[in-house]
């Protein structure tokens, strides 16, 4: 049985009390209250452009890495910042072979994995892992350094997401039908790691964690439930009493699987774009207003290649359409890439900033 994060006397029970009291649905409503909306697009890697280093650099060092986050909010002032997404982390912490480009996130390539092998990684202690404490590091700098309006996050990987790393894509794709006992081992011994982790982040100090689920979108609703859902549900259940907020991300067309999302009693679901298939109004009304809808403008369409102007008519019409919505936040559907030009990030805060609901 997976522990409970447990509360105490120290440090870690005043972070918690202070993530209690900046619930998002609670922060969401009184924006919305106020006829505004919080604004938080999910950007790590063009801060690595902004202080002149390189993603692999920051993924491994911590001072560069803070020293990007720090630089992208100092400049744009969102109303939440993560560090750069990296699906790999703990992966790597598990003896996996990983890729570290210098340009581009870390990967996890394709590699020979047999079940009998959790023995071994059972007995890796993934707390001492360097680069898994170097993420750690960076949360506890944004703890310490950015301005205490903003809400600090950190990402983890979902349980399907990180076992399909491990065993691989189109071999958990085929167990989650044709061998569902050997997926669920190594889901139940993947989620133990990522509560591991999730503890470091929250004692240092992550006020919401954003659990990365991209390969459990093509799974069926039963199948999601079966190997994301119930997983994410465990973790949440888990950590209740910490005062985090727990948010769902998943990538490409999850229509088919909101309802499994918000099942998982998080605090809020992070969707991918229109492009992707998402229709965020819709998803809105099927969402309680407890559970917050973050997103859905493309990081890889008008973000990344339009102008300022054609930026700013995107997020107004997406504003317009949620403007029913009080528990919704403007963010992107992923991740900005690395050449996401500056100009085209400051137009989307200042159009999710000077939107007033019900005004246009």
């Amino acid at each position: 049985m997976i522990e409970q994060f447990e509360e105490t006397g120290t440090e870690d029970a005043r972070v918690a009390a202070r993530g209690a009291s900046r619930k998002l649905a609670e922060l969401a409503r009184g924006a919305f209250g106020e006829g505004r909306r919080l604004v938080a697009p999910l950007m790590g890697f063009p801060g690595v452009s902004l202080v002149k280093s390189d993603i692999k650099t920051a993924q491994q060092n911590y001072g560069e890495h803070y020293k990007a986050v720090e630089r992208l909010a100092s400049l744009f002032e969102p109303d939440l910042v993560f560090p750069l997404m990296d699906l790999s982390v703990e992966a790597n912490a598990m003896g996996r072979y990983t890729i570290f480009p210098r340009n581009d996130s870390a990967t996890v390539p394709r590699d020979a994995f047999s079940i009998e092998e959790l023995e071994r990684l059972r007995s890796i202690n993934i707390s001492f892992d360097s680069r898994l404490n170097c993420y750690v590091e960076t949360v506890k700098l944004m703890r310490i350094g950015l301005a205490p309006e903003i809400i600090r996050g950190a990402y983890v990987s979902g349980p399907y997401s990180l076992a399909s790393l491990i065993m691989g894509a189109q071999e958990a794709g085929t167990a989650s039908l044709m061998d569902p006992d050997t997926l669920t081992t190594l889901c139940d011994f993947v989620t133990e790691r990522i509560q591991e982790y999730m503890r470091l982040l929250i004692c240092a100090g992550a006020e919401v964690i954003c659990i990365l689920e991209p390969s459990a979108v093509m799974l069926s609703p039963a199948l999601f439930e079966q190997f994301s859902a119930s997983y994410v549900r465990h973790l949440t259940d888990s950590f209740k009493y910490s005062g985090t907020q727990i948010v769902y991300h998943t990538c490409g067309n999850t229509m088919h699987v909101v309802e499994k999302m918000v099942g998982a009693g998080v605090a809020g679901i992070s969707l991918d774009s229109p492009e992707a298939g998402v229709d965020l109004p819709a998803v809105a009304k099927v969402v309680p207003e407890s559970v917050v809808v973050i997103g859905n403008i493309n990081p890889a369409t008008t973000v990344l290649n339009g102008t300022p102007e054609q930026l700013r008519d995107e997020v107004n019409a997406l504003l317009k359409a949620m403007d029913p919505f009080p528990n919704f936040v403007l963010s992107t559907g992923c991740d900005l890439p690395q050449e996401t030009p500056p100009e085209n990030i400051l137009a989307f805060m200042r159009a999710g900033r000077s939107y007033r609901i019900g005004c246009r």
